[in-house]
């Protein structure tokens, strides 16, 4: 079943799934970065068996010498939303986003012409 088939939770759960199955290694297979104006991480698009796949962390989170993100010992937050980059027509162009300048949006379109030309940190405003 191709992701035009899929309902968006569907296509949620392929995409998780699929992240899941990289691994520890998943770095290896990041395509595109996505960074604010301030250099926070915003989101990530990795390779993976089902296709591209949007990681996205929302909501704001503590940045500062005394702001403390609740994550074990060596460990990494988990995105808050995981889709497929690639939807059907009446899928949503923007995807939730957020870091610790705030909530944002992020196009599919912008994310999909980034990585066509090769691109490999997309800084968004």
């Amino acid at each position: 079943m191709t992701s035009e088939y899929l309902s968006p939770s569907q296509r949620r759960a392929v995409a998780e799934e699929a992240l899941a199955q990289l691994g520890a290694d998943r770095r290896k297979h990041v395509v595109l970065r996505v960074r604010c104006g301030r250099s926070h991480h915003v989101a990530s698009v990795y390779d993976t068996g089902a296709g591209r796949v949007v990681a996205t962390q929302t909501g704001t989170r503590a940045h500062g010498s005394r702001d403390f993100v609740d994550v074990a010992h060596h460990g990494t937050r988990a995105p808050d939303y995981v889709d497929l980059l690639e939807a059907d027509t009446f899928s949503e162009d923007l995807l939730p986003a957020g870091c610790e300048c705030g909530s944002m949006s992020l196009s599919r379109e912008e994310l999909r012409r980034s990585i066509e030309s090769e691109q490999r940190v997309l800084q968004v405003p």
